[in-house]
């Protein structure tokens, strides 16, 4: 009799241990399959004096990787606008670096992992800036594999057929507005930075000049004042006897 509820808490506690959380969310497709896609990321991040950040992103051989940066605005003392960027390959070796205050960088991806791109604010020892980002992969002639092979099939069963047939003629037209799309949206953001650049710049040298003509406008009524009294003090006469009057 004992031994019944023993058993039935091995039961009850078995179920839970075997059917825990599922660590793989794609067990039939690999790591090259679920990484494969265009895409792309646009966002600001502040650097702090001095300051390091760095973001990763996958790359498969053969395909393109793109970086647009420009800083927005630069606050502290004896700021600088420059900014040093690193883009990193996935055996650490240096692909490209750039140091200043808007760049882009375009390479074809040698190989096949994690490109790590790191912002540096060391020009700026006591000075915070703000950096728009834009960065992505986009591919030219991915497909996926399963779909490659039933076309390699498709094209075997009909060599005799005509190549150029409406439903490719349109496909490929697709793939080519869609891409060129793509492009513009990378150009498009790319001026939208420069316009939101120039924006905080013209703040900056708005409220430059404005406290130039405060200080400017107070010193020369300081100095007007100043140069009325002292004026005043030569005209300031005396009253007193014969004795006390002055003499030549």
């Amino acid at each position: 009799m004992f031994r019944i509820p023993c058993l039935v808490l091995v039961l009850v506690f078995w179920g839970p241990v075997h059917g825990g959380p599922q660590t793989n969310l794609h067990p039939n497709m690999t790591d090259q399959e679920l990484f494969w896609g265009t895409d792309q990321y646009d966002f600001s991040v502040v650097l702090p004096a001095a300051g390091l950040e760095c973001f990763w992103h996958f790359a498969h051989r053969g395909e393109r990787f793109y970086l647009s940066f420009m800083v927005q605005w630069v606050t502290g003392v004896g700021h600088d606008r420059h900014l040093s960027v690193t883009v990193n390959a996935p055996s650490s070796l240096v692909v490209s670096t750039v140091d200043d205050a808007r760049g882009q960088i375009n390479f074809e991806a040698e190989e096949t992992g994690f490109y790590q791109m790191c912002f540096s604010n060391f020009h700026n020892h006591f000075g915070t800036m703000q950096v728009f980002l834009s960065f992505g992969v986009y591919y030219d002639g991915y497909q996926e594999p399963a779909k490659s092979k039933e076309e390699e099939k498709k094209k075997k069963e009909e060599v005799s057929k005509e190549l150029n047939n409406t439903l490719s003629v349109i496909e490929d037209a697709t793939h080519k507005v869609e891409n060129h799309v793509f492009h513009m949206f990378r150009y498009y953001n790319f001026g939208r930075m420069r316009k939101s650049a120039d924006y905080f710049l013209l703040l900056s040298n708005s409220q430059y000049i404005s406290w130039w003509s405060m200080a400017l406008s107070l010193l020369i009524v300081t100095s007007g004042y100043l140069q009325l009294l002292f004026l005043k003090r030569l005209f300031i006469t005396k009253s007193g006897t014969e004795e006390e009057k002055p003499r030549c």
